[in-house]
């Protein structure tokens, strides 16, 4: 089954072309990097498959369905995610833990296993010893993190990842690819991730898009890796 179908998608800004013949799926255990350019569109591709944007032609279809029956949750993490102020008045794992109430749990109290979902996905982006800190005091860096642990606390079947890795050091960087890929293989993730990190996490993807264009025509779907799966996820 498929997470994401785009089929020969094209769009428009009024009358400019910005995206055209854009096809290809995402689906459990497909771990999808999406580069391209400054300006090639690739956040408007997004906005393009969560539906807040129409395409002027083509086909977008984002399963109702995960791989066992049951609804589909998807984690969304966009550039701008982190833009708390410095009067926020949430803690860190207060905000956390707020991840765990969309699978139901409004108005309840969480058990030991919320709480220990919470604790792991703080402690992925290495926040967890700063989890009684109020976010507005917190770098932007370190806000971004937060976001992506809230994100993994709604344990999500499908992650749609907007350069999550932006204010990350290296080391950071390499142990959220390593996640992510424990998540795709292990638990059957899907995941889309925008990146310019083209290098570092070609060894984590198994699929590759990348948007180029010739002067003067919209972005389209065109790489040597473009749409096709990379060698099998390392182990």
């Amino acid at each position: 089954m498929h997470y994401i179908e785009v089929e020969n998608l094209a769009f428009h800004y009024k009358e400019e072309p910005v995206l055209e013949n854009i096809s290809f799926v995402v689906g459990p255990k497909d771990f999808v990097m999406l580069t391209g350019e400054n300006g090639a569109a690739k956040t408007t591709l997004l906005r393009n498959i969560l539906g807040l944007l129409k395409p002027s032609k083509g086909r977008v279809q984002l399963s109702k369905k995960n791989q066992y029956g049951e609804k589909l949750v998807v984690g969304y993490v966009s550039q701008q995610i982190a833009s708390f102020n410095a009067g926020f008045p949430s803690t860190v794992l207060e905000l956390v833990q707020s991840g765990r109430y969309q699978r139901g749990k409004w108005f309840k109290r969480l058990d030991q296993a919320d709480k220990e979902h919470v604790r792991r996905s703080l402690e992925s982006v290495g926040m967890w010893d700063m989890r009684h800190k109020k976010i507005g005091e917190l770098s932007g860096g370190q806000k971004q993190r937060i976001s992506i642990a809230r994100v993994f606390a709604t344990d999500p079947d499908l992650f749609i990842l907007d350069e999550p890795t932006t204010g990350m050091d290296v080391h950071s960087r390499e142990e959220f690819y390593q996640l992510l890929r424990h998540n795709c293989l292990e638990h059957g993730k899907g995941i889309l991730m925008v990146t310019h990190d083209h290098e570092e996490i070609r060894h984590y993807a198994n699929k590759h898009i990348e948007l180029v264009r010739k002067e003067g025509s919209p972005w389209r779907c065109f790489s040597m890796d473009s749409c096709k799966e990379l060698s099998k996820l390392p182990s």
